[in-house]
This record gives structure tokens, C-alpha cells and sequence, in this order.
């Protein structure tokens, strides 16, 4: 039987560092080695589900599941990462996230499968300019050349002693972390300690 999600409107991440409301933006020119950034908050979805159905829910509520595992995919505003064979990230725009989550259970009825809201636990960063991959392996030993992890690639992985997901959407430029929200500002300092020798602007 799948776990009915219950939206709940996600907390403000990394306030305390002056942020509001947690949609943190740093000012940064043309010029610079490396960006770093808080994003917007989501809906987010986790979703379990054997590969055996795809073939009846691959067409999920707007995300496209068959993926090979590790890849990312973006459509009208939503996103979906394949972590493992059974395994989905989904999410879409905060506003709505109800909807969505209507959207997913209509869709998955009478398939085995179990979906999670997650938006709460989450929280994503941006890792963008022409060092941005010098400041990210500074902590994960990923080969983030694009011909290693291209646009479209994603994985879960560490970054420092945090567990982290990382993409790399053709939508947008450079890296995306998303983190535990107990996790925020230790992979935040960590990205901004590390890129101190690639002059990141804060």
C-alpha cells in the first residue's frame, strides 16, 4: 500500500546567515571563479517503485521516470533524478506542491509503490562559474569533467561528512547540491571556505 504524502510547507534553511526566508541570492559578476547560492525551496517527492511498472508509470504526473539510473531530467518545471533502480528524486515548483502531490497518487493508483514528501528535509544550492567543480572536489572525489558527469548526470555522493545529491541540469549552469536541512550551513561554509582561493564572492 503506498505512503500517502502529506504536503508540509518546508521551514526557512540557513536564515540565521541573513537570508530571507531562506532564498538567499549572492551578488556575483560576470567575472568570477565560482557562485554560490541558495535556491528557492521546492515540493520534493521521494518515490520507490520496481522497475517492472515503468512501463505504466513512466509518464508519472508530468515526470518522466525511465531514466537510466543516475540521470536527471527537467520538463515544465519539473525535475526528476533516477538515484538507483527503484529509486526517484521528484520535484516541482513550492506553490504547487498539493497539487502535485494529487497529481502522483492519481497517477500511481493500483501500483505498488511508496511516495514521501520530503520538501522539509531538503535543501538545494547552486555551485556555478568556471571553478565550480575545482570547489565541489574539494570535498568529493567525483570526476566532475564533463565528459565524467555531463549535463543531465546525477548522483548521491559526499561532500565533506555530508551526504549530498548532486546535478547537473541542462537547465541551468553549473552544479546543483541538494542536502538534510540539519546539513545546510556546514555544506554551505564548506563550499564558501573552499572557494576562498577561487575569490568566491559571499
Amino acid at each position: 500500500m503506498a505512503e500517502v504524502p502529506t504536503f508540509l510547507a518546508p521551514r526557512a534553511a540557513l536564515r540565521e546567515e541573513g537570508t530571507d526566508g531562506g532564498r538567499a541570492a549572492d551578488a556575483h559578476g560576470e567575472g568570477d571563479a565560482v557562485a554560490i547560492r541558495l535556491l528557492a525551496p521546492r515540493a520534493r517527492f521521494s518515490l520507490r517503485i520496481e522497475p517492472p511498472l515503468l512501463a505504466r508509470a513512466k509518464g508519472t504526473a508530468g515526470f518522466m521516470l525511465d531514466l537510466p539510473i543516475n540521470c536527471c531530467r527537467a520538463a515544465g518545471g519539473r525535475m526528476a533524478m533516477r538515484l538507483g533502480p527503484d529509486e526517484w528524486q521528484l520535484s516541482g515548483p513550492q506553490s504547487g506542491g498539493i497539487h502535485i502531490a494529487r497529481e502522483l497518487r492519481a497517477s500511481l493508483a493500483g501500483l505498488h509503490h511508496a511516495l514521501v514528501e520530503v520538501s522539509h528535509a531538503r535543501v538545494a544550492l547552486s555551485v556555478s562559474g568556471r571553478r565550480a567543480a575545482d570547489v565541489i572536489n574539494s570535498g568529493c572525489a567525483l570526476d566532475l569533467s564533463p565528459l565524467a558527469f555531463p549535463v543531465g548526470a546525477a548522483t548521491r555522493t559526499l561532500l565533506g561528512k555530508s551526504e549530498i545529491v548532486l546535478a547537473r541540469w541542462d537547465s541551468v549552469p553549473g552544479f546543483e547540491i541538494e542536502c538534510g536541512r540539519s546539513f545546510a550551513a556546514y555544506v554551505r561554509d564548506f563550499l564558501h571556505e573552499a572557494g576562498r582561493q577561487f575569490r568566491t564572492t559571499d
